[in-house]
């Protein structure tokens, strides 16, 4: 690791009630209605800030909107429709996002799916590769000169500590030579990774106030263990190792972090401090040498434009924006 956080591990974990001011700023959130995301919505919601809930499933994303008003009256939450599966439903959203707001202040790439059956996207991608991180680098891009309106803008991207076993297999990105879901599953984190670290190493060279920030959750009891995978990955992770793992609220601290704390900076990798990284406060991690690799994120990032037709342009004059063709 290089160094703790605010001497977070030294003295105290930083908590949600260091979350500063939120009045008046603008967050999506992916895959809000339930897990991390909804602890994360929670969060910011209770500190003033209006969170766009972006859900699959709509009927869900009110009822936890509908949730957190309850606990929180006069909170600020808004819902809308987003499958990052479906790169059609990814620019539906975004333009949705842009009619109704001329800025956004804070992205957080949350969303996931862990290790189903192979299964292919609208667009005859891989399913983990297209929600995880072709659905968010189409995202990201779509809404980046609105986040570059924002104040004190980031682009959080949840990854996973399982980046450091993935492989991006280029050659096969949708599995028809072999398929195994947890492979896959790494694949997708690792790809969150280093399009994290690039996204950041091409905002600094363009001298974007943008900030892309890195995060994960450890290991962290949510329905991403029982919703998709099957057999043996679903008992492991959804039954037996349980107990082992934090509640949402506590997995969520390293992306809220990443999201809020002023001294958070672009290119950081928020993770666990306890051992292996699975629970505790957050602190400052290190990426695999992989995610790292300036090689390897110029690949991701031609290959990620390619599959989704949005090229970002990143302007000198602090206004970075993107083209879909």
């Amino acid at each position: 690791m290089n160094g703790s956080v605010c001497h977070m591990t030294q003295k105290q974990h930083w908590t949600t009630e260091q979350i500063p001011d939120l009045t008046d700023r603008v967050f999506v959130v992916t895959g809000a209605n339930s897990g991390l995301g909804l602890a994360t919505t929670r969060a910011l919601a209770r500190r003033g800030g209006h969170v766009v809930l972006a859900v699959r499933d709509e009927e869900k994303g009110r009822r936890a909107a509908a949730g957190i008003i309850a606990q929180q009256p006069g909170a600020h939450c808004e819902v809308r429709r987003l499958d990052l599966a479906d790169l059609d439903s990814v620019r539906a959203f975004a333009r949705g996002i842009r009619a109704g707001h001329p800025r956004v202040d804070v992205l957080v790439n949350n969303a996931g799916v862990m290790a189903p059956p192979r299964t292919l996207s609208a667009q005859g991608h891989e399913l983990q590769f297209a929600a995880n991180h072709l659905g968010h680098f189409a995202l990201t891009g779509l809404l980046l000169d609105l986040l570059a309106a924002g104040h004190d803008p980031r682009v959080v991207t949840v990854s996973s500590v399982n980046h450091r076993k993935g492989r991006l297999r280029f050659d096969d990105l949708a599995g028809e030579r072999g398929y195994s879901p947890m492979a896959f599953y790494d694949q997708s984190k690792l790809a969150n990774a280093v399009f994290g670290r690039e996204l950041h190493r091409r905002l600094s060279e363009s001298g974007s106030r943008v900030r892309s920030v890195l995060a994960h959750p450890g290991y962290t009891a949510t329905n991403l263990q029982t919703s998709a995978p099957v057999g043996m990955v679903k008992l492991l992770f959804g039954r037996i190792l349980t107990p082992l793992a934090q509640r949402p609220a506590r997995g969520a601290l390293p992306q809220l972090y990443a999201a809020t704390a002023p001294e958070a900076r672009g290119g950081d990798f928020i993770g666990p401090d306890g051992m292996a990284e699975l629970r505790g406060g957050p602190t400052r991690v290190e990426l695999s040498a992989d995610a790292a690799s300036a090689e390897t994120g110029r690949r991701l990032w031609e290959v990620s434009e390619r599959l989704t037709d949005v090229r970002y342009v990143f302007e000198r004059a602090d206004a970075p924006t993107a083209r879909h063709d």
